[in-house]
């Protein structure tokens, strides 16, 4: 709580002779907080390895304090279950507290018999070799980070995967195909796999807004030692590089370029799971998630984001990036080429938050309809 004192009000309180009395003057009204913002939103998919999908997804997007140079904090939890009884609850959080002093951040998540398309591992892997792959798996990620400077943190991060019952779906087709994923160790598809690992990361976040960046530049530089003195089943080390930049294209903001480089790299045992995956969402739009996956990984990807009208906003995007066992085997493969476009809406305009639709295509025939919370990056 703030309290101004002020030498008229002690004047008023000891008057002299011929001094007048004057009225105090009324208390400073205390800082507003932000009314926090939960937005309940429902989703609804459908896709041939689960049916139709339906759940509810709660976007809570709150300020801690009253000092409005503090950044919003944000969080997500979802969840949704299919026609095939598969189901998933995921907790996503990126907190700051007053004065931005720490920054929190990470995600919970459950999935139970959640399908994946698997097509092996490697820079050239094929279509036909795709199979399903079902598992359960726990996946608890945190990370404590404390400002050493204005948009500068450095802290630790600690992750635990926990993966159950996989099972392996030869084939989709009358004439059943050979998993790619009996070509890793026996071990990674008959057991359990527990990983644990723990490591520093450094953050330089001087974005003006997390969920939707019209200025500012992201680098984050982490990694994640796992091994057997944090129970983990696989001794392995992972390295990641994350570097944004946005800018406006015009003085009223209404155009954005981004752009985003990202290297993933590995050392050690790594189960195939953990390995790095190329494509998704948010990275190499155009191509499945995992469709190209090894033990190194490097990426680069921009959009141009442009207001339309009302509400909706519309992305050009386009990418490319490689994936390899070591770096020499980059160019092995071809470089994996990606684009296309999307749509925004702007569902919480206060807090620039959008639900977006991006159709991406890339090289070896591949394509994909995207349907997210947030923007790709």
């Amino acid at each position: 709580m703030l309290l101004v004192c002020s030498p008229l009000a002690v004047l008023a309180q000891t008057p002299g002779p011929e001094t007048p009395t004057m009225p105090a003057p009324a208390p400073a009204a205390a800082p507003k907080r932000d009314k926090p913002s939960f937005i309940p939103f429902p989703i609804v998919f459908s896709q041939p390895e689960t049916g139709l999908g339906y759940g509810l997804a709660v976007l809570p997007v709150f300020r801690l304090g009253t000092d409005t140079t503090t950044r919003k904090s944000n969080a997500r939890l979802v969840g949704w279950r299919t026609q095939k009884k598969q189901s998933l609850i995921q907790l996503t959080h990126s907190v700051f507290t007053p004065g931005e002093r720490y920054l929190f951040s990470g995600e919970v998540s459950f999935y139970n018999q959640f399908p994946i398309n698997y097509y092996g591992f490697g820079p050239k892997t094929r279509l036909e070799d795709k199979s399903v792959i079902e598992y359960k798996v726990l996946i608890f990620n945190q990370r404590a980070l404390k400002r050493l400077a204005p948009g500068l943190f450095a802290g630790l991060q600690y992750r635990l995967t926990d993966l159950r019952n996989v099972q392996l779906n030869e084939g989709i087709d009358e004439n059943p195909l050979r998993s790619r994923l009996f070509d890793r160790p026996a071990r990674e598809y008959q057991q359990n796999t527990f990983i644990s690992g723990l490591g520093p990361a450094l953050l330089y976040d001087a974005r003006d807004n997390v969920l939707s960046t019209f200025r500012g530049n992201y680098l984050e530089v982490s990694a994640l030692l796992n091994g057997g003195a944090l129970g983990s089943d696989y001794r392995f080390g992972r390295y990641l590089l994350d570097a944004r930049h946005f800018r406006p294209l015009t003085t009223d903001n209404k155009t954005i370029l981004a752009l985003q480089l990202v290297g993933q790299f590995q050392g050690g045992n790594v189960p195939f799971r953990e390995l790095a995956n190329l494509g998704g969402s948010n990275l190499l739009r155009g191509f499945y998630e995992g469709r190209y996956r090894d033990r190194q990984l490097v990426a680069a990807q921009a959009e141009v984001r442009r207001v339309l009208f009302g509400r909706f906003n519309g992305v050009l995007f386009g990418g490319v990036g490689q994936v390899g066992n070591t770096l020499s085997d980059f160019d092995q493969g071809g470089l994996k080429v990606a684009g296309g476009a999307g749509l925004r809406f702007r569902f919480n305009r206060l807090d620039r938050l959008n639900v977006r639709l991006d159709y991406g295509v890339g090289t070896g025939k591949s394509s994909g309809v995207y349907f997210s919370i947030g923007e790709a990056f």
